[in-house]
């Protein structure tokens, strides 16, 4: 008789689950029990803890190995992602790393030292990669670092200018309750796709946004969704769709605020008293600047959208309490900024920012818990340290800085120069998943002497590493999880030994500090234990002076019970509630204490692709640029359905939404016929920067001229750059450019290609072999 699994509680990005284990081995993952609608992708951890693509061992670049035999690095990095690599013991890869940080650190200075990380890669707040990553290199001297983010990174610098902060990203906005009650319009601009709303970093015990969005439906609530796909529309809600043009989002609220102008439909009262800049804007609106009023016909002339709808849609939103959202997709495209200026400027002249359900809000679609209710409550966090090379860059130009050491760029107000970067350390990310312009990023990944990762499997970035040390699982270390706008807070149980030799990322930099003589100054004497309790204290203690938050328990009683669940706040969180009553006492962190329709500061910074104001600014790529005669579709790369980026990519939940091994591209009826391409047909998209294959589905629900395509499928192309990716990875065809000089985000979304059929034997595709490794 078989004997029941041992049961370990736990949690990940896209929920807190039960690990079944019997016999040292995963055999099922079991949902919260208060997860009233948990993802599918929890049945996935299997494949992957006992994955054989796992790194079973330290692995050392022959390539690498023979150029420092030599004491050369000329062309150091010219057989990443094509030479085999060789399996060495810890001590041997540990000293190989010590060494290499030890000379570039006093041969080049600590600045010469890129340290990448990305926050997705643990839910635990203490095995959290970046934290890790930053505290042990901060420790050892410090390094170059990177500030920002491609999920919304523009917003990210832009919206301190605006309203003062930036924290309305994360969630913090007019929370559900609120508009439930009070909203009769949502304008969903990017949509408001339930998958999206799979995963929150730092995990989720519950998915509440399916549930939301019925009861606000329920009490009365219309939805409008403004997106190129009707995918974008909430599965199993009734809403209106709008196609719209890629990236002219910003062209379609500027036309809704003229029309409200034009009518004397805009709230007067509000503007005059909560904003600074409305004439310049008004200015602006009307033609007065530039000799082109902003009607309802400029606006349908760009985005696609009629002029009636137009029209229907601002006086729609003036007559009732509405509520304009953005997608965090919005401002991930070139001018992203412009987007969500906009947004704000619509919602200001609608003048309803500040009451229940009413104004604007970010990110509701593109994560779990967005607008959640939730007791303002500290979660566990690591103390990353401050960093002494105090060098860092924005996230989303990593290829220019490795390309360009020395280049000068523009950055939010200031100017600055790109670090000459010699070692690469990367823990916990794919940048050959999320990066623009994949083709560029392996030149640019070739110029670094030494690239270091710890890595779990043979990703295609461990694939083009110099070091590869293997790191456990979140289900082979013990941890606490939790995220600032969910509910609860977890206890993660290791629920597995490391396999292989794999070791955690905080025994890794441990070790390397103690060989570096820092060891104390990572650590501050304690092991892992000592710190999830020295966590979980700090936590407690910070609970204890809140009138609103139960008593935590003792942290042994915490880990017994497994999770700890927070009450519900006692009112409704509504966002810009207490500066709409009192200004003055309430005054946003902008120079003039309000919300700023035009930026005197941005204005000094004379950026003339980010102006003072919202505005309409065409993209570099798009369905009205010159070059969509050459490529005449728009390639939108969304988030997946059944990954978590590239996390999960080789499991079976994800391989079988796969056609012919390949990642799946939406393409109009119309569009496939025009060029011979039938439902499930093999297809090449492409344009200047690159290829990839992919599996055309056809799908109504697009606008024509569309492309639609999941990003995250494992990057799987020659290391030359001149080929063709075999997987259908996305970010070979994406514009690696900054959104403007003010915030230098991530313009993936603005990608012009063309499609055609795939004739011949289609290349096999090699996402998942693993590198020809040898023993030392």
């Amino acid at each position: 008789m078989t004997s029941p699994p041992q049961r370990f509680p736990t949690l990940s990005h896209w929920g807190a689950y039960t690990a079944l284990v019997r016999d040292g081995r995963l055999v099922g993952c079991e949902p919260f029990a208060r997860d009233r609608a948990p993802s599918p992708m929890i049945h996935a951890m299997p494949d992957m803890v006992h994955s054989p693509l796992r790194v079973a061992r330290p692995a050392v670049r022959e390539g690498w190995l023979r150029g420092r035999a030599k004491d050369t690095r000329s062309g150091a990095g010219a057989g990443r992602g094509v030479d085999r690599y060789v399996e060495v013991g810890w001590d041997t890869a540990l000293k190989l790393v010590h060494e290499e940080l030890s000379r570039v650190r006093s041969t080049h200075g600590a600045e010469a030292i890129f340290g990448g990380s990305y926050g997705w890669a643990s839910a635990g707040r203490f095995h959290n990669a970046m934290s890790q990553t930053r505290r042990f290199l901060y420790a050892g001297g410090g390094c170059t670092d990177q500030v920002g983010n491609y999920s919304w990174g523009a917003a990210q610098f832009l919206l301190p200018h605006v309203i003062g902060t930036w924290q309305p990203l994360t969630g913090k906005v007019t929370d559900w309750n609120s508009v439930a009650a009070h909203t009769r319009l949502i304008l969903a601009f990017g949509g408001m796709p339930l998958r999206n709303a799979q995963v929150i970093a730092g995990g989720a015990g519950e998915h509440t946004t399916a549930g939301w969005l019925r009861r606000t439906v329920d009490n009365g609530a219309r939805i409008v969704v403004v997106s190129p796909t009707r995918g974008d529309v909430p599965a199993g809600i009734e809403a209106e769709w709008i196609p719209i043009r890629p990236n002219t989002d910003a062209a379609l609220m500027i036309g809704m605020a003229s029309v409200l102008l034009e009518s004397g439909r805009h709230d007067a009262g509000f503007l005059d008293r909560y904003c600074h800049g409305f004439e310049r804007y008004a200015a602006y609106l009307r033609g007065d600047t530039d000799g082109q009023p902003k009607t309802a016909e400029w606006a349908a002339a760009i985005c696609g959208v009629s002029a009636d709808t137009v029209r229907r849609l601002a006086l729609d939103a003036a007559n009732c309490r509405s509520l304009v959202n953005c997608t965090w997709s919005l401002q991930r495209a070139h001018r992203g900024e412009q987007p969500y200026w906009a947004c704000i400027a619509l919602a200001a002249m609608l003048g309803q920012i500040g009451l229940p359900g009413g104004g604007f809000s970010f990110g509701l679609g593109s994560i779990n818990s967005a607008g959640n209710p939730r007791i303002d409550a500290a979660v566990p966090q690591l103390p990353e340290g401050s960093n002494p090379a105090r060098s860092a860059i924005p996230v989303a130009r990593i290829a220019d800085m490795l390309l360009d050491p020395g280049g000068a760029y523009r950055f939010n107000g200031r100017e600055y120069r790109y670090p000459d970067i010699r070692l690469v350390y990367w823990a916990g990310g794919n940048p050959f998943h999320h990066h623009q312009d994949l083709n560029r990023l392996q030149q640019a990944w070739q110029r670094p002497e030494t690239v270091i990762v710890h890595e779990t499997w043979w990703t295609p970035t461990a694939r083009r590493a110099d070091i590869v040390l293997p790191a456990t699982t979140t289900l082979e270390r013990n941890d606490i999880g939790a995220s600032s706008r969910d509910g609860y807070v977890f206890a993660m149980h290791r629920a597995l030994p490391p396999q292989g030799q794999s070791r955690d990322d905080f025994e890794i930099y441990r070790e390397l500090a103690a060989m570096g003589g820092y060891e104390d100054a990572y650590t501050e004497g304690r092991d892992a234990c000592g710190w999830l309790r020295h966590m979980y204290a700090d936590m407690r203690a910070r609970w204890a002076g809140s009138d609103e938050l139960p008593e935590a328990p003792e942290f042994e009683d915490f880990w017994r019970q497994g999770y700890l669940a927070l009450p519900p706040p006692r009112r409704d969180f509504v966002l810009f509630e207490d500066f709409r009553r009192d200004p003055a006492r309430h005054g946003l962190r902008t120079p003039s204490g309000r919300i700023e329709l035009y930026s005197d500061r941005i204005a000094g910074f004379g950026y003339e692709d980010c102006p003072a104001h919202p505005a309409w600014l065409p993209p570099a790529e798009w369905l009205g640029a010159p070059a969509a005669g050459r490529y005449p579709l728009h390639l939108v790369s969304s988030q997946p359905a059944h990954r978590l980026h590239s996390q999960l990519d080789p499991a079976s939940l994800s391989s079988a939404s796969k056609i012919q091994h390949r990642e799946p591209v939406r393409i109009h009826p119309a569009d496939a016929a025009a060029r011979g391409i039938a439902d499930g047909t093999l297809v090449r998209i492409h344009n200047a920067r690159g290829a990839c294959l992919a599996g055309a589905v056809l799908d109504e629900g697009l606008m024509p001229g569309v492309l639609v395509m999941s990003t995250g499928a494992w990057f799987d192309a020659d290391a030359d750059g001149a080929g063709l990716e075999r997987h259908g990875n996305p970010n070979v065809l994406t514009l690696d450019a900054g959104t403007s000089q003010l915030t230098q985000g991530s313009s993936a979304l603005s990608a012009l290609v063309d499609i055609e059929p795939w004739h011949g034997a289609a290349p096999a595709v090699r996402a998942y072999e693993v590198p020809v490794v040898g023993v030392s």
